[in-house]
């Protein structure tokens, strides 16, 4: 049982209420009240002809501006709260009762994806599941404003990490976890970067756009302290326009990169971020380098655009990310010779298994001689493996996870197939997690390599069936897109 990390697994959707009452803007108050004594509810939505949610009436309203003090027909959007605060149901609880807490709400309205009324959650639900070590470190990884404050959301992502390992939550889980607080950092540095650009007169954002996150960022798979892979995808604009628009991105991601590397997520050494024109371009401009990239098959668009089919976007227009992903994944597809020469250039990356089955350690660099280098050569195969089969099905999950599950469900991985990597990605992630968070701890510089006689009798045992599983999928992958079976 987590009892005592429960509440940083848990969703908004786990602990919302039924779906709210929800008025139009011109209903009268006199039907507001009568439909809350009725429902036995201490607030109504109000949304606007679309269903979105544009204010809200709770029994303190009433008691402060309508009892006694405006007729019984006056509309609901003369005394609605507005703009009304809300969360998404596929949020973290954890976030909801910092909002809430925040800004002394009791309750909040839950919306969908296409932020429509869903239902309430309640600050006294949520809280019940939490204790007074808990709001603290919920605190700590919401902390808004400063920079100061963003860098000890870091620090007190190693102790969450920590705990949550401890009650034995997945690996998996606690990798999600990390990303979504990484997200958050993000997220409020570029408001901030924005705020101040605007206040310093260089005005707001002259269109459309989605920050986005590439690799383990872009899959919900961090570890404690990945770097930045991270791009911007803009909406159309005329040629014309080009020096005034792409001037005011290119003056954002520099500020947004050099504020997220000192709070902790530090700068890409290849490059990867959104100051390179390269990982900064209108959705058109994306569309043509993918295609561009699919025809030339060597070396450098092949590395590019591995880098580029794990994404999420972080910040802004969430549809822009989403109309690439599907564009993307329909164009990759139908291109069979260029997924052949994706896993060439790929095909080297082998599991640290030797051919008797001993363990292949690092004998080159002297501080990990006797070392495996867990990440690439143990779960960078695996998610290569996956991700080249979910390019080849037209999957738009980016999740290793969730890749595997969308082709058990498509038939391509059997039920066994399916247990086994799952089983083998919590292993190999769980220990590395382990790893880096004690590296932390005792001030070790924190990395991906792990000394197997450390582990246990029982988790080398279970380490080398999880690295034969995944050199399984590979030689399975290397026929399926080479032909070659050796």
């Amino acid at each position: 049982m987590r009892s005592q990390t429960a509440i940083f697994s848990k969703l908004v959707r786990d602990f919302m209420r039924q779906a709210p009452l929800v008025l139009g803007q011109s209903s009268p108050v006199s039907e507001a009240v009568e439909a809350m004594r009725a429902a036995r509810v201490s607030s109504v939505v109000v949304a606007d002809a679309q269903g979105m949610i544009v204010g809200i009436v709770t029994e303190q309203d009433i008691n402060h501006r309508v009892a006694f003090q405006v007729p019984p027909d006056t509309p609901l959007a003369n005394v609605m709260t507005a703009p009304v605060m809300s969360i998404s149901s596929n949020d973290y609880l954890f976030r909801a009762i910092a909002r809430m807490r925040r800004y002394n709400l009791k309750h909040m309205p839950v919306v969908d994806e296409n932020g429509h009324p869903q239902g309430m959650i309640d600050l006294h639900d949520a809280m019940a599941v939490s204790n007074e070590k808990m709001m603290g470190q919920i605190d700590q990884l919401t902390h808004r404003g400063t920079i100061e404050g963003l860098k000890k959301v870091k620090q007190a992502q190693v102790d969450l990490a920590r705990d949550l390992l401890d009650d034995n939550l997945p690996a998996s889980e606690v990798q999600s976890l990390l990303t979504h607080v990484n997200n958050l950092i993000y997220h409020r540095v570029i408001e901030a970067c924005l705020s101040d650009m605007e206040a310093e007169g260089l005005g707001t954002p002259p269109v459309k756009f989605a920050a986005i996150v590439f690799g383990s960022g872009g899959r919900g798979e961090n570890y404690l302290f990945p770097d930045q892979d991270n791009g911007f995808i803009l909406e159309d604009y005329p040629d014309k326009d080009h020096t005034r628009i792409d001037g005011f991105f290119m003056e954002l991601a520099d500020r947004m990169t050099r504020e997220l590397d000192s709070v902790g997520l530090p700068l890409c050494k290849g490059y990867c971020m959104a100051i390179n024109p390269l990982w900064r371009k209108t959705i058109s401009q994306w569309i043509t380098q993918i295609d561009l990239w699919g025809r030339k098959h060597n070396f450098v668009a092949i590395r590019l655009s591995d880098i580029f089919f794990d994404f999420q976007s972080v910040y802004g227009d969430i549809n822009l990310a989403i109309e690439l992903r599907n564009q993307v994944a329909k164009m990759i597809s139908a291109n069979h010779f260029y997924l052949s020469a994706m896993f060439s250039e790929i095909a080297d990356h082998n599991v640290a298994l030797g051919f008797f089955g001993g363990f292949i350690t690092d004998d080159e660099a002297q501080e990990f001689k006797g070392q495996i280098n867990l990440k690439h050569t143990g779960t960078l195969p695996m998610v290569e493996a996956i991700r080249l089969l979910s390019l080849r099905e037209e999957i738009t999950e980016a999740a290793t996870l969730s890749r595997i599950k969308a082709l058990h469900l498509k038939g391509i991985l059997d039920d066994t197939e399916r247990e086994t990597l799952d089983a083998a990605f919590e292993l190999l992630t769980g220990i590395l997690l382990d790893k880096q968070i004690m590296d932390f701890k005792e001030g070790r510089k924190v990395g991906y390599h792990v000394d197997p006689e450390t582990l246990s009798k029982r988790q080398q045992k279970r380490l080398t069936e999880a690295l034969k599983t995944i050199d399984a999928l590979r030689k399975r992958v290397r026929s399926e897109f080479t032909a070659d079976i050796f």
